[in-house]
């Protein structure tokens, strides 16, 4: 009997997920994010890599068993900023899948966290699903697209090992957070929000890579603090916190596969 299109794509996956980690793909929104963990691992600077003309800046090198890409969407050409939110990060996660052909994605980044969900600064959380809260479409179907909700690729025995948090992500193309976010946040059900990982999260489902989310609470959205504020005070030790969180990841994938997360 020859097999059906279902069951050799279901061999195939299995195979994948039976094989040894070998290629990591970083994607991570800010400078002052990426550079600890580029001066950690002591990546180096490849241009090869990237389309003419965009401002993205990869970096790779060896960790362990682990090849490791590091891409950051750059400073905007203009302006002179970082590149965040979900353009880049959408632009980036595909153009970095269609180069590296990476086995699994980590999106690494400092988020927004709810008291109320149990978040404080400092807190490192690995996303068990992601959604965004400000693509509002209220037409039946519609709706769930504009949602977007995507599952984090389960990794049970990683949020074991390294006793992380775990919470729901909520993505947005602002820091701040208006009503209407404030209200889909809250439908998201999510105890942590930022501004690339459910963008990261539709392409890596799009190409049917595996990614995994490792976020760290810079500052309390439903705090008395104002959040840019909050944000740029607690940045670096937090990019600290976020940076020891990723290097524990690693070195737990290192000489595992898949399904061994």
């Amino acid at each position: 009997m020859t097999p059906s299109g279902d069951q050799l794509e279901d061999a195939v996956v299995s195979h994948i997920e039976d094989r040894p980690i070998s290629s990591i793909l970083i994607i991570i929104a800010m400078q002052a994010e990426a550079l600890p963990l580029v001066n950690k691992f002591q990546l180096t600077e490849e241009l090869s890599m990237l389309p003419k003309g965009v401002p993205w800046v990869c970096y790779r090198g060896i960790y362990k068993n682990l090849n490791i890409n590091l891409i950051w969407p750059g400073k905007d050409l203009s302006l002179g900023v970082d590149s965040v939110g979900t353009v880049s990060a959408s632009l980036v996660t595909y153009a970095s899948i269609q180069a590296l052909k990476p086995d699994l994605i980590i999106n690494a980044g400092t988020a927004g966290g709810f008291k109320a969900k149990g978040a404080s600064v400092g807190d490192v959380f690995l996303a068990s699903a992601c959604a965004f809260h400000d693509r509002r479409i209220p037409i039946p179907v519609f709706d769930m697209y504009g949602i977007g909700l995507r599952q984090a690729f389960s990794s049970p025995n990683l949020l074991k090992e390294l006793n992380l948090k775990v919470g729901k992500l909520s993505t947005g193309d602002s820091l701040d957070m208006s009503p209407q976010d404030e209200a889909s946040i809250v439908a998201n059900d999510a105890t942590i929000k930022d501004m690339e990982g459910a963008a990261v999260a539709y392409v890596a489902d799009l190409l049917k890579v595996p990614a995994i989310f490792v976020k760290a609470v810079t500052d309390i959205v439903d705090g008395e603090k104002p959040t840019a504020e909050e944000f740029l005070q607690n940045l670096v030790a937090v990019t600290a916190a976020l940076d020891q969180a990723v290097t524990q990841v690693l070195d737990f994938i290192n000489g595992k596969c898949l399904s061994q997360l």
